[in-house]
């Protein structure tokens, strides 16, 4: 079973599709065809996505799910007059928020997501770069690091570093371990310096192997019996040092980040 899904916004459209992606996932075994349509702000743009909307209706058979984030009521009425099912995910939580807290919403288009918040965004700016400058071991001076990612190469460090900076304002660095590193008796003294810092990320051999084989295949690099050899070399100078593992074998970035800052409690704010 195949069902048309639209994230409808006259914003960005991503807190829209977030929830509203979050909310399908409980449905296993369905398919969604996906469509975002951000910064519907105008009375012709909501009347261009209410006829893409009924041509999807009538071309599928079955009315499309539409989930929605307007603020503009006059917008979100034209939305609400189409050949589909709305839910409305800000009107859901805004009235019983409203009667909670004692005072009225002041609805402000797009405000999730902007950059009003200098001091916020500007920390997730300078922890992307400090990610960026400090990926794959190309800066081995952790002094300003939150947090250190060890691990082999391909197990996932950059997105998880990227993810932690742009989501939490996190400041983190990533070092791979190579051969070298797995040669010797225990991990290198700069890393060990900073071990309170230090989260291993590991993976299945198997996993590994086709990852890699995505990027040079049929190569020693790749092969089953060098990633076995990597992933328990690393596992076992990671466990010998005292350090934390994280499995990423069958777990998303969001959810390695999530755990990682739950693990090492940091206390960043959500931005």
């Amino acid at each position: 079973m195949s069902r048309t899904v639209f994230f409808v916004s006259d914003g960005t459209g991503i807190t829209a599709e977030t929830l509203g992606h979050a909310l399908l996932t409980q449905f296993a075994g369905l398919e969604f065809q996906q469509f975002r349509l951000p910064f519907i702000d105008t009375e012709e743009k909501a009347r261009e996505a209410v006829a893409q909307i009924n041509h999807q209706a009538v071309e599928d058979g079955n009315c499309p799910l539409v989930f929605t984030t307007m603020i503009n009521t006059v917008l979100a009425e034209i939305i609400n007059g189409g050949q589909c099912k709305v839910f409305d995910l800000f009107s859901e939580f805004i009235q019983p928020l409203e009667k909670q807290l004692g005072v009225k919403a002041q609805p402000s288009v797009g405000a999730a997501h902007s950059n009003s918040d200098t001091e916020s965004y500007e920390a997730r700016m300078e922890a992307t770069n400090y990610a960026l400058t400090h990926d794959d071991g190309m800066s081995i001076n952790f002094a300003n690091a939150d947090l250190i990612l060890v691990g082999v190469s391909r197990s996932g460090k950059t997105p998880t570093c990227l993810y932690l900076a742009l989501h939490f304002g996190i400041k983190a660095a990533n070092y791979p371990l190579t051969d070298d590193d797995m040669d010797a008796s225990q991990l290198p003294k700069f890393l060990l310096q900073n071990k309170n810092k230090l989260v291993g990320l590991t993976i299945d051999p198997e996993r590994l192997s086709q990852i890699r084989m995505t990027r040079k295949p049929d190569s020693r690099y790749s092969s089953l019996r060098q990633c076995r050899y990597e992933v328990e070399s690393a596992e076992s100078l990671l466990r010998l040092a005292g350090v934390p593992i994280m499995r990423t074998t069958n777990s998303s970035v969001e959810e390695i980040a999530s755990r990682i800052v739950s693990e090492k409690n940091i206390q960043k704010p959500h931005f």
